[in-house]
């Protein structure tokens, strides 16, 4: 976008006063995409851009804008993630396997968007089925990092984060697994949001780990992603995932002060892997939540150290199950030259996945099944239980937030850990904690290490979004001065 990129409210603002248009918004949008993404020193960030549709929904957001019905999000270019449903745009996953799928409807999340007057310029690149911390296990090629070309974006939500950290579009949808929101947005230097689960609607989010996954937010201010939020969330009858809870009220909560709020700070988050730079920012940050009048107290998650041990053996066991449906029969990808049922299988399957997905498939198969299933999942999930009983004894105790790193570097070099599958699961050894909990979580900027971005976490107990984005904002204001 053209100068500095401008704000969610920012530009919902100017659209409501009429001192610009949904259109020339959007225009610009698209503008930045054409400028930035594509080429061989493209960022790369999305897989494809309907300017035609959004111009078209520009406009009639402009119409509804003067006769007076003024949406929440209205004129707001958006960018949603490639695993989540559209009705004009493919849905790939960043596969093979649906490299030319269209779906039939559309996701809650996008139609609450739309709804709100938002406008969707796009959909963006992500590790395949949202399996991976970097982007680079999408079929259609990686996602670079706008601070610097050579390294990653984060993942899974690499796509979309990437957009809103180089101004291509002001906010986006990602989606988390096991930290797919919140890490990218560390390593872009970004806000990014995972709402509790149940908060927002699954509805058109196509599954990888159906007890994991949730639709989340990213914006470039804690202001810009929480919008997203609000408009996004409650419940929903077609999803019976999606709690009857009231959308939370996020906005009037940002100017509120933290006199007075409890933040813990978790031993077992700050280990000797941790980069000391990052620790130092984060010592800093609680310093200036400190000053700004929050009361500061060590806490302890006892049961954090099992939780990658735990997440990927509950993420794959549900992603064998979930992604059996991709078959070559009902819809996707069908590989041709075969002549009997089992053939097709397994010709697909070998074709239409990737390493990094297949590899999750035979892990979670092999927990599944009979001999393992007490094992493994029956355990795993029994120490889910353990890590949420963590977070519920500390936020029992009186804490209202909780504070730690979001990643335990900034972000990597492109290819320096695809050879290495277990180096890249523990990038998100600080963020799977909150999904195996079901709690809210967000990454917010902190400082930079070498040029760049690194994020801090905050985390609240469940269905308490509101006052982390509050301590978040206080943050961010204090971190500013």
């Amino acid at each position: 976008m053209s100068g500095e990129p401008r704000s969610v409210v920012e530009i919902v603002e100017s659209v409501h006063a009429g001192r610009r248009t949904a259109l020339d918004t959007v225009r610009e949008s698209l503008e930045a995409i054409r400028a930035r993404d594509g080429g061989e020193d493209g960022i790369h960030a999305f897989l494809s851009v309907d300017a035609e549709g959004a111009e078209e929904a520009a406009r009639a957001v402009d119409d509804a804008v003067a006769s007076g019905r003024r949406g929440a999000l209205a004129g707001v270019p958006v960018a949603v993630k490639d695993n989540i449903c559209t009705l004009r745009l493919p849905t790939t996953c960043g596969s093979k396997m649906l490299e030319h799928f269209q779906s039939p409807y559309e996701a809650t999340a996008v139609a609450r968007l739309r709804e709100a007057g938002a406008v969707v310029v796009g959909k963006t690149n992500l590790d395949e089925f949202a399996m991976g911390s970097s982007t680079e296990s999408s079929a259609f090629g990686p996602t670079r990092n706008p601070h610097d070309l050579t390294r990653v974006a984060g993942g899974s939500s690499g796509g979309s984060a990437a957009a809103v950290a180089a101004g291509m579009v002001p906010a986006a949808l990602g989606s988390e697994t096991g930290g797919s929101v919140r890490q990218p947005a560390a390593y872009c230097g970004i806000v990014g949001i995972k709402p509790s689960y149940g908060r927002v609607s699954r509805y058109g989010l196509v599954a990888f780990a159906s007890s994991l996954d949730q639709v989340g937010t990213f914006g470039r201010t804690v202001a810009d992603a929480a919008a997203l939020l609000e408009v996004i969330s409650g419940p929903d009858p077609r999803d019976s995932t999606a709690a009857n809870v009231p959308a939370p009220v996020l906005l009037p909560e940002l100017e509120n002060g933290i006199e007075g709020l409890v933040v813990g700070v978790p031993k077992e988050y700050f280990p000797p892997e941790l980069d000391e730079r990052i620790a130092r920012l984060c010592r800093d940050a609680i310093e200036r939540l400190r000053e700004a009048g929050a009361v500061i107290r060590d806490v302890s998650l006892p049961h954090t150290r099992y939780a990658i041990p735990t997440y990927y053996v509950i993420a794959p066991a549900e992603a064998s199950s979930n992604l059996a449906r991709f078959d070559g029969v009902r819809y996707g990808m069908r590989a041709e030259g075969v002549d009997s049922t089992e053939a097709v299988y397994e010709a697909t399957r070998s074709l239409g996945f990737g390493d990094e997905v297949k590899r999750r498939i035979m892990l979670g198969t092999y927990a599944l099944s009979a001999g393992f299933h007490d094992q493994y999942y029956v355990r795993a999930q029994r120490v889910r239980a353990l890590i949420a009983r963590d977070f519920r004894r500390v936020f029992d105790d009186g804490v209202d937030v909780i504070f730690t790193p979001t990643t335990p570097s900034v972000a990597f070099g492109l290819g320096e850990k695809v050879d290495d599958p277990y180096q890249m699961y523990l990038a998100d050894i600080f963020t799977v904690t909150a999904n195996l909990a079901a709690i809210p979580a967000l990454s917010l900027p902190i400082g930079t290490v070498d040029g760049l971005p690194a994020g801090g976490q905050l985390l609240a107990d469940r269905w308490d979004e509101a006052t982390m984005v509050r301590a978040a904002a206080a943050l961010e204001r204090a971190l500013k001065e």
